[in-house]
């Protein structure tokens, strides 16, 4: 019975994410879902990230959390449009949230939403929300376990942003370790070192983003 009811909500929820999808392809919108565990610095990287667009691409953010609009409050800051989703204790954002906020957007005017979803590394990965692409951010001070321990998130991601390089002399912790053991879940994922901080590798993530968004657009 369990399994019945869990596979009913993820099928009205794909039902739902369709159509999410046609209203961002009929708007000639590229969207980007982007998950992590709390703190790993999602916020910091779409500061960065928008920073570089601007001028290149009409960017806007769906921003999710539990509870708060601090991380919204910033991106505002960019002078760009945010909506603010406050899930009241789900874990993750889901594909009817996300459509019930769509037209607080000015969706037409955009090119490129980012989703940034509740941060957990367990429930985003298995909810569809219309987005073309997945992307996780992991933060180094994590340790290189989590491959192991929560496969799907790395499993449907397009690219592993491995966040505060910059930190990597002062832990104890194996790079190569998380990257191998994610290459081996997902022999396509895209690996990109960062470090928002230092603004190191931000211009290699940017760059490999657009090109996905114009190779996506083009098939579509």
């Amino acid at each position: 019975m369990k399994l019945r009811v869990v596979k009913n909500i993820l099928e009205a929820n794909d039902r739902i994410a369709l159509s999410n999808r046609e209203r961002f392809k009929k708007a000639g919108v590229f969207v980007v879902n982007i998950m992590s565990a709390p703190g790993a610095g999602k916020t910091s990287l779409l500061e960065k990230t928008i920073s570089r667009l601007n001028g290149r691409l009409r960017a806007g953010v769906i921003e999710g959390d539990i509870v708060g609009t601090e991380d919204a409050e910033r991106l505002e800051k960019l002078g760009i449009p945010v909506v603010q989703i406050n899930t009241q204790g789900a874990c993750h954002l889901d594909a009817n949230m996300i459509g019930e906020v769509l037209d607080d957007l000015p969706l037409n005017d955009l090119e490129i939403l980012f989703i940034e979803n509740v941060g957990n590394l367990v429930c985003p990965a298995e909810f569809n929300v219309g987005e073309d692409i997945k992307v996780m951010l992991l933060s180094i001070t994590e340790g290189d376990d989590k491959p192991s321990k929560y496969p799907l998130m790395f499993k449907e991601s397009s690219a592993l942003i491995l966040n505060k390089i910059d930190l990597a002399p002062y832990l104890d912790v194996n790079i190569e370790r998380i990257k191998q053991d994610s290459l081996r879940i997902n022999p396509q994922l895209k690996i990109f070192e960062v470090s928002c901080k230092k603004e190191k590798g931000i211009d290699d993530w940017v760059s490999w983003l657009l090109h996905v968004r114009d190779t996506v657009l083009k098939l579509s």
